[in-house]
């Protein structure tokens, strides 16, 4: 009874994180042939992306870089419980690693994001994802989606769901160790 009662509550959050996300679902199948060669070599792609603050962020910036890249929204509960650990881990790590936070706020929540940025103390760039951003990482399907990448930007794990920050730290500290 518990089991079923378990499966059904994580059909549930399913339907509900796929009909409140951006509407990216027909993004995830895609012809172009760089985007999948990317993904093949593992090497993350590059985007240039506004900030909250009217910036432009791009991923070449952070060359040297460890860098985690999370997809996320103001919205989605396990984005909202994810983001304390990533704010630690930018405290923690700040010469080594930058973290990133791309919003797929919609049109429904995106004026909330400043808000949302003030209010959590988040200490890393956030930017505005877009439709050509989502599909250069393989389509986003669920959030959050988080990708590490090391200092030679490739992609070295990818997480759909709530990360245990232990998870993030140790990952960076192996790539730290490899010079």
């Amino acid at each position: 009874m518990i089991i079923k009662m378990f499966v059904g509550l994580i059909l549930l959050i399913n339907s509900v994180t796929v009909n409140n996300s951006v509407e990216y679902s027909k993004l995830s199948k895609t012809d172009d042939l760089s985007v999948i060669i990317n993904l093949i070599d593992r090497k993350a792609p590059d985007f240039s992306l506004k900030s909250v603050d009217g910036k432009v962020v791009k991923f070449s910036d952070f060359k040297n870089k460890i860098v985690i890249v999370d997809f996320w929204a103001t919205w989605c509960p396990p984005c909202r419980r994810g983001i304390p650990d990533l704010i630690s881990i930018q405290n923690e790590f700040k010469n080594d690693v930058v973290i990133i936070g791309i919003s797929l706020d919609g049109d429904k929540t995106i004026k909330d994001v400043p808000g949302f940025i003030k209010d959590y103390g988040i200490n890393y760039p956030v930017v505005y994802g877009d439709e050509k951003t989502v599909i250069a990482y393989g389509g986003i399907e669920a959030i959050p989606t988080s990708f590490v990448i090391d200092k030679k930007g490739n992609i070295v794990d990818q997480h759909v769901g709530l990360v245990d920050k232990n998870v993030y730290v140790n990952k960076i500290k192996e790539l730290l160790k490899k010079k």
